[in-house]
């Protein structure tokens, strides 16, 4: 059987580099969540890119933990945290082993299998958005922690894959200050966006708590 080139799966070679040549390098390119009921493809429009311990703003940044420690193996394997106590998001680990960097998926657009997005996310009001922003993006491909440290270079039969795709023109790719980060690393242009695409989230600055 003949593999179109944009369906042919990513080498882990893609992901031992330094993150800020990876991130938006995986604009267009496909992720395959393989469920029990079946695939959903995600072709991926906006990213944001995490530095490790060069980077305030990263999980990792004060060391390694029980919730982080997936990041300092080796690249592209799953990081799955929770978040506000009501949202899982889906990050893909970069670099070499020990070396905890990685890009979060903060959107895309479901290319296949999207009624079975809809059927995870049911409030969905049309299928652009069904993947807009990274709650809604794990919601849509049904990712929880349990998937956290999956294989998405694996040959085999697993949750995850990540296909070449068709990345866009290197001139429709912006970048700006990553969503919600604040202190030393707000003003890092390390989200990733392909301009015009309605799968985009929108922006939002980091608010700081108010002192009561």
């Amino acid at each position: 059987m003949i593999t179109a080139p944009e369906r042919t799966p990513l080498a882990r070679a893609f992901f031992d580099r330094p993150v800020l040549e990876i991130a938006p390098d995986l604009l267009g390119r496909v992720l395959v969540r393989t469920t029990g009921d079946g695939p959903i493809d995600l072709r991926i429009t906006e990213v944001e890119a995490y530095d490790g311990p060069n980077d305030p703003g990263s999980h990792a940044y004060r060391g390694r933990t029980d919730r982080n420690a997936v990041m300092f193996g080796p690249p592209g394997h799953t990081y799955v945290y929770f978040t506000y106590g009501m949202w899982h998001c889906l990050n893909l680990v970069c670099g070499p082993v020990g070396t905890p960097s990685g890009v979060l998926l903060r959107a895309g657009m479901i290319t296949a299998g999207a009624d079975l997005a809809r059927a995870h996310r049911p409030t969905s009001r049309k299928d652009s958005d069904l993947a807009q922003g990274p709650a809604r993006l794990a919601t849509a491909l049904s990712v929880d922690r349990d998937l956290d440290g999956a294989d998405a270079c694996s040959a085999g039969g697993g949750p995850f894959r990540i296909l070449t795709g068709t990345p866009p023109d290197p001139a429709a790719i912006r970048s700006g200050p990553r969503t919600g980060v604040g202190g030393e690393g707000a003003a890092h242009p390390w989200r990733y966006w392909i301009d015009g695409d309605p799968t985009v989230s929108p922006y939002r600055a980091h608010a700081p708590r108010k002192r009561r």
